[in-house]
């Protein structure tokens, strides 16, 4: 499987889409923190979930998740998936994206690149394990986030 990109703007700059769930319930969330890599002999991508998020709900429910990339285009369409709750919005339906199967998950039809991921790991960020001005600036108010490893079995 082969996967070109700029391995530290991916994330930051270009944004994602983590989606978990089946086609019948699923939702997603726009992610700016991940990464990319090898761990145990695997490609894997790790992505960062708070535990008060609904996307949370069904990360821990599922086997699979996807990360998905799209084109400049759907930065607007990101930024709403990114600051509005599946709680209050029809994800599902979302004006601009046309939700398909991807492996075991959901993904996009507009997606450029989509990475189907199967759960390997799960662990919850400790802010006595970080630098206390991170650890204030992201979670003084905030829930924390779980960090969740999954092989990349598939890249559409």
């Amino acid at each position: 499987m082969e996967f070109t990109t700029d391995i530290f703007s991916t994330y930051d700059k270009q944004w994602a889409l983590l989606t978990a769930g089946s086609m019948d319930k699923f939702n997603t969330m726009t992610i700016s923190w991940g990464g990319l890599g090898t761990i145990w002999g695997k490609p894997v991508a790790t992505v960062y979930v708070r535990t008060s998020r609904y996307t949370y709900e069904f990360m821990e429910n599922s086997d699979y998740f996807t990360v998905s990339f799209y084109p400049d285009s759907y930065k607007k369409a990101l930024g709403v998936l990114g600051s509005k709750s599946g709680r209050d919005i029809d994800k599902m339906h979302f004006e601009g994206l046309t939700a398909v199967e991807a492996g075991e998950s959901v993904s996009f039809k507009e997606a450029t690149v989509t990475l189907v991921c199967k759960k390997l790991f799960k662990q919850q960020l400790d802010p006595k394990n970080m630098p206390q001005e991170i650890a204030d600036q992201f979670y003084k108010t905030d829930a924390p986030h779980d960090m969740f490893i999954g092989e990349v079995v598939a890249k559409i």
